[in-house]
């Protein structure tokens, strides 16, 4: 508005000045004007959005699920920028604000526990750090029973730990089918009945859009375990399965996005505990040297770093130390490795490390997994986002508006206290590329997420 310069205000009479300002507001509109752009819907209807996945679409975080991690899952964060081009309500099945969180106990399955958080911890040295620590449980396994679909149908069909071929089971939430091994607790809460799927409920809604999340389980659970039980799915067994499930969600139309699967052995669960972190001084390296040398162990110990020592069946003597590149589990006891010898003279069992053998496996896995769900977008006509590649990115460090996040634990920010899942700035970003992929396919102007309004790690 330069041009107001050149009016000699100050000389005019109060009908012109009234007169001119009148034309000012005819021309420039009585509110002022952004250079925000409008939301195009393109060729997407989200009118019923639904999104179907495992632990990170459900909103998994902090290692456990709770109302903060629903509220801050990459599908809620995307399904609130999609309301701007005619999307839904996106209903979740819903924990209480005042929740703890949940978490089902490896091993207990009659006891949950509830999310971590950073607090104080006083380690077996008698060392106190900050350190992720649960929260007290404030629920107890009951709730698992108790069905909340009454406040449903839930368009964010994310179920923690679901494989690729548990998605179209039914019964998958009856507790019957137990024994099976075809039977989640998390879907039970959330289930139409006793004979639904996963699948069936997503359908049922007929979906105008949605997103697929799914086959990081079909790996996980398996490094999860160190290799020592579970299985990685067979590729053909996952391609029928993706098959099936896409060609139902398109068959009346739907658009959608399929989400490939991220190389998780470069998280922090993966990597926070370094394969040669045993330190120690002169005489604890004798003192290991003088009971590993007489069995034949002929490497070494040195003050210093070492590597951590493991069974293997392969080895000659059964035993052997850990090699670069090896992986060591956040579930490995720490206290164990710091005051009673395991990892130096009680080695690793296998459920808490990856060997370079199970490593490549995995990573075969996700990458014939992956060309299957870029081969299945392409053939379908669906936006597809290189997860991978966002998470090599985080790994490198995202500067956002001056906020600097990456995968580091704890200190990063991209992740939560769990190792496995992202925190809700970690979300956002994610929730950023899903909307890249879908603008870029479908024509579409949906409005990126303004990252900074979402939590990194929250420090005491």
């Amino acid at each position: 508005m330069a041009f107001l310069k050149n009016l000699p205000i100050s000389n005019m009479s109060s009908s012109s000045l009234c007169a001119c300002l009148a034309l000012l507001v005819m021309a420039t509109g009585c509110k002022p004007k952004f250079d925000t752009p409008d939301p195009e819907k393109g060729e997407i209807d989200a009118s019923r959005y639904v999104a179907i996945g495992s632990s990170m679409t459900a909103g998994f975080s902090d290692g456990a699920l709770s109302y903060e991690g629903q509220q801050n899952s990459f599908a809620a964060i995307l399904a609130g920028q999609l309301k701007a081009i005619g999307g839904g309500e996106f209903t979740a099945p819903e924990l209480s604000p005042a929740s703890a969180g949940i978490s089902i106990i490896p091993g207990n399955t009659l006891s949950i526990a509830a999310k971590f958080r950073l607090g104080y911890k006083t380690d077996c040295k008698n060392v106190t750090s900050l350190s992720p620590v649960r929260l007290p449980a404030t629920d107890n396994y009951g709730i698992f029973a108790s069905n909340v679909y009454a406040s449903g149908p839930f368009r964010n069909m994310g179920v923690a730990d679901a494989k690729s071929f548990h998605v179209s089971y039914a019964g998958y939430g009856n507790p019957a089918n137990a024994a099976t091994g075809y039977y989640n607790p998390w879907f039970e809460r959330m289930a139409s009945g006793n004979a639904a799927s996963v699948l069936s409920d997503a359908i049922s809604q007929n979906p105008t859009f949605f997103t697929l999340n799914l086959g990081i389980s079909d790996v996980l659970s398996y490094a999860l375990a160190g290799g020592a039980y579970d299985s990685i799915t067979a590729q053909s067994r996952f391609d029928a399965h993706m098959d099936l499930i896409v060609n139902q969600l398109t068959a009346n139309g739907a658009k959608g996005l399929i989400m490939g699967i991220p190389d998780f052995t470069k998280f922090p669960y993966f990597t926070t505990i370094p394969y040669n972190g045993l330190t120690l001084d002169q005489s604890q390296a004798n003192s290991l040297n003088s009971i590993y040398n007489p069995i034949g162990f002929d490497t070494v110990f040195v003050a210093g770093a070492n590597a951590f020592m493991i069974f293997d069946p392969a080895s000659p003597i059964g035993i052997r130390q850990l090699v670069e590149g090896e992986r060591i589990l956040l579930s490995t006891p720490l206290d164990s490795v710091k005051c009673f010898s395991l990892g130096s003279i009680v080695p690793f069992p296998g459920k808490y490390t990856l060997t370079l053998q199970e490593i490549a496996g995995i990573k075969t896995a996700i990458t014939a997994y992956n060309m299957k769900l870029r081969t299945l977008a392409q053939a379908k006509g669906l936006a597809y986002v290189d997860v991978d590649a966002f998470f090599n990115t985080l790994n490198t460090g995202i500067v956002y508006n001056g906020v600097s996040v990456n995968a580091q634990f704890v200190k990063g920010g991209g992740f939560s206290l769990d190792g496995l899942n992202l925190n809700p700035i970690g979300n956002a970003l994610l929730a950023n590329e899903c909307i890249k992929a879908i603008n870029n396919t479908y024509k579409s102007g949906v409005l990126q997420v303004e990252v900074t309004k979402y939590r990194g790690t929250v420090f005491p």
